[in-house]
Order: C-alpha cells, then structure tokens, then sequence
C-alpha cells in the first residue's frame, strides 16, 4: 500500500471526526503517501494531521453559486486534474454522499465505501467498487475508523487519537475564561437565549470570563445581546478556524450546542460541555482526552439547571 486517497469534505466535525482514521492509515502503513479531499473552508484543520502528504481543496458551495463564472470552471479543472495524476492504491470516500460516490469515478483506482444500508445517501453506494457493511449504532468517529480499516485490511485498535499536535494551539496565558458556542448553521440546533444567559451568569458568578464568538453576522448580534446581558463578558472579533482553536486551548471550559468547535474543544482536551437540543445520542458525543459532559432532553430543549450541573462536574 504505497497512495491511500480520502474524500471527507466537510463539514467542520466530520473533518475532525476523520483524522483518527488517518492516524491508523498512517500507522499501518507508515511508508504510505495520504491524500486528502477536504472543502477549502476545513483545509487548514485537515492540513494540520502531520501523516497527510497533500490536501486536495475543492468548492462544492462556492462553485454552484458561480458556475455562469469562467475562473469556477479553472478551478474545477484544476483540481480534477490534481486528482487524476496518480493512481491510488485505495480511494476511500467516507463521506457518503452521492456527489463524493460521483468523485471516486474521476481517480484512478478502487473505490471504497459504505454499503447502501449504512449510508447516508443510499444512491452513492452504486458507485463504489467495494462496499461495507458499518453499524450506524457505533459513534460517528468509530465507523469511519472501522469502514478505513475494512478499506485497507486491518481492525482499528486503542483510542481515537487525532493526530496533531496540541501544541499548535498554544494558548495566550489570558485571564481565565470559558467559551460559549451558542449559535450554528442549523438553527433547530440552537438553546434559547435567556438559558444562554442564566449559564453565562453562573460562570462569571466562577470568576470566569465569558467569551462568546461568532462566525456570521445574525451570531454576531447573538453574542452581543448576550455579552450585554452576562457580567464580565466580551465578544472578539471574528476569527478563522485555527485562530478559535487557539482561543480554545486556552479556556478553562466550552459550553456548547452541536457544533464544530465542541469537537474541537474535545479533541484538544479542553473541558466540554455539549448540549444538544435535538437529539442526545452516544453516536455524536464529542470525544477526546479531556472531562465531557453531554446534556439533552427528551423534548429537545434542556434545562439551565442540568447545564449547570454539567458545568459542575467538568471543572
């Protein structure tokens, strides 16, 4: 096994849910040459996995918006030409989408991937040269670890250990402060803001800092209704991934809804706290070395009281 090509393109905690799986690829096959299909917006998460030789950047969002547009379509060529200039011993597509199935058919070599009853778009398993059977019962990072090591001849052993180093994300040495990720694209996913601020009272009642990011212009009007409602709270200014990371690393704890950046949080072994307002399920916890605590409800929208409970046995 000499070229192992992986397409998981987005989004932010699908990324990070991947790099495990790149971390056994690499050690099984450590002489092996890894190449990563990741949306451009993720590259410099992905890029920071030390066993990937090469990240392939693509588009998909920005390019249909602009498809009527000639340096769109210099792009697309650009980068179906990167991948078509080696042949790949494995082209694993742990994604499962029908237009990544669609993408293996422009690499050269074989093609692997789920099998039509354990992927999320069932239509993509027709384009598959070989396709596995992965229980959806097992944690997002598990099956990808496990559909990787059916790939490639191998059972994915130990702890899931995400490859980069944490070092990295050196923190600052600030006043000791916590995070809330308050907001995410998908608004269901969201906690009302008056038990937003309950919490942000009981950290600062800690003697912590409330910091609230944001990545958009509706969360950054967010942030700021709850900064002006929380003591000793600030909103920075908007940051890109790795920057956050950075702040991350050097939080006492992060309280937040499904999003990307919990995962993050997880993986640099900073104290979480996920709460998750649709489903509370094993199979989407945030992982890593540190103190997680997971809070739901059966209606979805858990209480301040459980919250801070949660907050109490992380920290």
């Amino acid at each position: 096994m000499t070229e192992i090509l992986f397409i998981k393109t987005s989004s932010m905690g699908d990324v990070l849910h991947h790099m495990p799986a790149v971390t056994d690829a690499h050690r099984r096959f450590p002489d092996a040459r890894i190449t990563w299909v990741v949306d451009e917006l993720y590259a410099p998460l992905a890029g920071l996995h030390p066993a990937v030789a090469e990240i392939v950047p693509i588009a998909i969002r920005r390019w249909r918006k602009r498809l009527h547009e000639m340096p769109t379509w210099n792009e697309i060529r650009e980068a179906t030409a990167k991948l078509r200039t080696r042949r790949y011993d494995a082209v694993i597509d742990t994604q499962g989408l029908v237009r990544t199935a669609l993408m293996t058919k422009l690499i050269h070599g074989e093609s692997h991937g789920y099998d039509a009853a354990s992927i999320r778009e069932p239509f993509a398993a027709r384009f598959y040269d070989h396709c596995y059977p992965v229980s959806w019962d097992l944690h997002v990072i598990a099956r990808t670890r496990t559909l990787t090591g059916l790939a490639l001849g191998y059972s994915p052993e130990g702890a899931p250990d995400y490859g980069f180093d944490r070092n990295f994300f050196a923190a600052d040495g600030a006043s000791p402060y916590a995070i809330l990720f308050h907001a995410t694209a998908k608004i269901a996913k969201e906690w009302p803001e008056d038990r937003w601020v309950e919490v942000g009272r009981s950290l600062a009642a800690r003697g912590l800092e409330v910091v609230l990011p944001w990545g958009s212009d509706r969360e950054r009007e967010r942030s700021e209704r709850l900064a002006a409602a929380i003591p000793n709270a600030r909103v920075p200014d908007r940051k890109p991934i790795l920057e956050v990371g950075k702040l991350i690393t050097g939080a006492k704890l992060v309280v937040g809804v499904d999003t990307g950046f919990i995962h993050l949080a997880a993986a640099l072994g900073v104290p979480v706290v996920a709460v998750f307002t649709i489903a509370k399920s094993h199979t989407a916890i945030p992982m890593g070395p540190g103190k997680v605590e997971m809070v739901g409800a059966e209606n979805g929208i858990p209480e301040v009281s459980d919250v801070i409970s949660a907050i109490t046995k992380t920290i």
